[in-house]
Order: C-alpha cells, then structure tokens, then sequence
C-alpha cells in the first residue's frame, strides 16, 4: 500500500476594497476555479493534471480571510507559485499571502492559533473589559478542538466588535 504525502497551505486573503471588520463573500468553489485558472496560466496543462488529484480547499473562513489548501507532496510547489499571481476571484480585488506550508492539518491550525494569538495581543488594548479579553483569549485557545466552526463563530463574533 503506496501512502501519499500531503502540504496543506495556510493562505491569507488580503482585499483591499472591502473593509477588516466584514466578511467576504468568498465562496471554496469559486476559489479553487480561480486557483486551477491561475495554474492552467503559468504551468499549463502538466501543472493543472499534477495538481488536481488530491487537491481540495479544507477550510475557507470568510470572517477571518484565511483558508487552508491540501495538495500534494511535489505539486504542492505550483500551487504555492501560482496563489500570489491570483488578483481577483469573482468581482473581489484580493491578494493572497502565503503564511504557513504544513505537512499535517493539526501543524496548519497551530500555525493559524499562533496568527490570531498575535492578532489578539494587537487588539488587546482595543478590548473594552477584562472579560471580553478572557472570552476572546478563550476563542482563541479553543481554535484546536475538533468542532472548529463553533470556535470561529467565537472568533468572528470578538473581531467583528470592533
């Protein structure tokens, strides 16, 4: 039994047009056609058939502009080549920064924990009380547990406060 290697690419999505505290209506499928069209561009059809198999966006938050990409061990290079060529998917100005490239989904999640621990200590002195500074550290340290979606809300609730 052959086992195969992943990369999952923690990917910040920066738009300039639309403010910090809203989210974007950014939707996976669309991202990823954006992605494979920006790949077909700069590789052509060997890049795109390397790619495709394995390749699936495991997490896309529109709250906290971040989304996590699996590919695989080898192709996972023009994914990682192509995202910041991307400037535009659907009618958003965007610009995408690679922040993390992991071999485990659990080393993405730790990478993105650390990313929003540092976001919060900026935002630290913007927090009004003590106890929005404790329910929002808490947020944050929950980022790992399985029911991710419930931490995010969290998250999204204390940045869109401000």
């Amino acid at each position: 039994m052959v086992r195969f290697k992943n990369r999952y690419i923690t990917v910040e999505i920066v738009s300039p047009t639309v403010p910090e505290y809203k989210a974007l209506s950014l939707k996976s499928k669309l991202f990823n056609d954006m992605i494979f069209e920006k790949i077909q561009q700069l590789h052509g059809d060997f890049g795109v058939a390397a790619v495709k198999n394995g390749f699936l966006t495991k997490y896309c938050n529109e709250n906290t502009r971040i989304a996590i990409i699996r590919s695989r061990h080898g192709p996972h290079r023009f994914v990682t080549s192509s995202l910041p060529f991307i400037t535009r998917i659907g009618k958003l100005e965007v610009s995408l920064k690679t922040l993390h490239v992991g071999a485990t989904l659990k080393h993405s999640f730790k990478f993105i924990q650390n990313h929003q621990r540092l976001y919060l200590e900026n935002m630290w002195s913007k927090l009004r009380t003590d106890e929005e500074r404790n329910a929002f550290e808490v947020a944050v340290k929950d980022f790992t547990k399985t029911d991710i979606s419930l931490n995010i809300e969290r998250i999204a609730y204390f940045i869109f406060l401000f």
